[in-house]
């Protein structure tokens, strides 16, 4: 059996998702520019003890949007994929889905048995971005009618630490492909609202940070932010890795996540 069939991707509505092995549910949360498909290593990386579940945030990939976008709706989303997924999962977020996985933490304790937050931050424009700027910037080209194929490659580079491994750029960039424009402009419409840094302290879920070395996006003081305000949270640095850890060192990534898992399950 190849690894790549071990992937079983279940089309349902509203939420649609990839997953792969048995057991307890870990739910991974992608990004802005990523879907589900994202996820693959890591998914193939702890299949052979639990039950991977990648999901197409709503309005991505092929699950339906929702009527009012918000991080905090699209929390209550995942709640609600997790109660039909079996009640409870160790939650993984990476970017903007940290965020996404934040909100759930918050709003949605009880569904979340652990959280790793992966690439992220507390909240929007720690290093002074205006936000209406930021978002003008971004929707502008889209409000023109450019495509996602126009932009992903550079972006995805962009983000990512110097020189990266082509086949990274590739899986990243087929991962954006997937993404509707509309979803995309829900998403960079809503993402400047996100500010949890006053009720950090309320998570209770063991909780695992991560960020990657060369992360200029959601850089390493972000991740500091987080882990000295989340109790009992844990901090990892991943050496030489830039914003998309999941596709630049994703064997790293995957022992991180697996061990934070495993450590939960066994108390």
């Amino acid at each position: 059996m190849t690894p790549s069939s071990l992937l079983r991707d279940v089309d349902e509505l509203p939420i649609a998702w990839r997953e792969a092995g048995e057991g307890a549910t870990v739910l991974f949360l992608h990004g802005l520019g990523m879907t589900r498909t994202g996820w693959d290593a890591q998914l193939l990386a702890l299949a052979d003890g639990y039950r991977c579940v990648a999901w197409d945030l709503p309005g991505y990939g092929a699950s339906l949007p929702l009527p009012d976008f918000s991080l905090e709706a699209a929390a209550d989303a995942a709640a609600m994929l997790i109660d039909r997924l079996g009640g409870s999962a160790h939650v993984v977020g990476l970017s903007m889905g940290g965020m996404v996985a934040l909100h759930l933490a918050l709003r949605h304790p009880e569904c979340v048995r652990s959280l790793s937050l992966v690439d992220t931050s507390p909240a929007f424009g720690m290093d002074g971005t205006d936000p209406e700027a930021w978002r003008a910037a971004r929707l502008a080209p889209l409000e023109a009618g450019a495509e996602v194929a126009d932009f992903a490659e550079p972006v995805l580079r962009g983000v990512m630490a110097p020189d990266p491994d082509p086949r990274a750029v590739e899986a990243a960039v087929q991962s954006m492909l997937r993404v509707p424009i509309s979803g995309l402009m829900q998403t960079i419409a809503a993402l400047p609202a996100h500010d949890v840094r006053a009720r950090l302290g309320a998570i209770t879920a063991p909780t695992l940070v991560v960020v990657g070395e060369l992360d200029e996006e959601t850089p390493p003081a972000y991740a500091e932010a987080l882990a000295s305000g989340i109790p009992g949270a844990r901090l990892e640095v991943i050496p030489g890795a830039g914003h998309l850890t999941p596709f630049e060192a994703p064997a790293a990534l995957s022992r991180l996540l697996r061990d934070h898992v495993d450590m939960v399950e066994a108390v």
